[in-house]
């Protein structure tokens, strides 16, 4: 069944699937105030760095917004995929999302709410994070350090950040290697794999 979403929401645009088992599909973006989905271009760069490490990972979207960035990872064949969004609205359309493209309910999870609250109450590891929160809300130092207390990373889990460019000098562990980073005049995205410090 296909669930509804909020009748005071609105759509503004669509999210395009780049590649996989659903390449080609439209899908529909909540105009909502700070709901920013990753433009095409970017999604194709950041998805071939990606693609070495996408098949069979457990993902999970921390600020997912309008899922893109999980849904793409779903269609490049990702076990699973949990979601974290505070938005209501945001959150039903990613289930009507989720159905609409016929994704089997138990490889994915939405939850709403707050997503660093959230976090505190996930039980799995993932492979792969997506963390792309609101700009300039300072959401990435807070997010790196919920990923490592809840212990949310699996060994070798690749972590994708995205954000504005004036906000990139977070502080990330050791442990965490980057592997691929692009800068643009406005947008940061940097590709990190955990390591094991010898």
């Amino acid at each position: 069944m296909k669930r509804d979403v909020n009748k005071r929401s609105s759509t503004s645009g669509a999210i395009r699937i780049i590649s996989g088992q659903y390449r080609g599909r439209k899908l529909p973006v909540l105009n909502a105030q700070g709901l920013r989905p990753t433009t095409d271009r970017l999604k194709e760069t950041v998805f071939n760095w990606l693609m070495p490490y996408v098949t069979d990972s457990h993902c999970l979207d921390m600020f997912a917004g309008s899922g893109s960035l999980g849904l793409e990872a779903l269609s490049r064949y990702a076990s699973s995929c949990t979601f974290l969004e505070m938005d209501k609205q945001a959150a039903n359309l990613i289930k009507q999302n989720i159905d609409t493209l016929s994704i089997d309910q138990r490889f994915t999870q939405v939850l709403h709410g707050d997503a660093l609250q959230l976090c505190r109450n996930l039980s799995k590891r993932f492979d792969m994070v997506f963390i792309d929160p609101p700009f300039n809300q300072q959401l990435i130092p807070k997010s790196i350090d919920t990923l490592v207390e809840c212990e949310l990373l699996a060994v070798d889990a690749i972590v994708y950040i995205e954000c504005e460019r004036q906000n990139s000098l977070y502080q990330v562990p050791e442990s965490w290697y980057l592997l691929k980073q692009k800068e643009t005049n406005t947008v940061s995205s940097r590709v990190y794999q955990l390591t094991q410090l010898t």
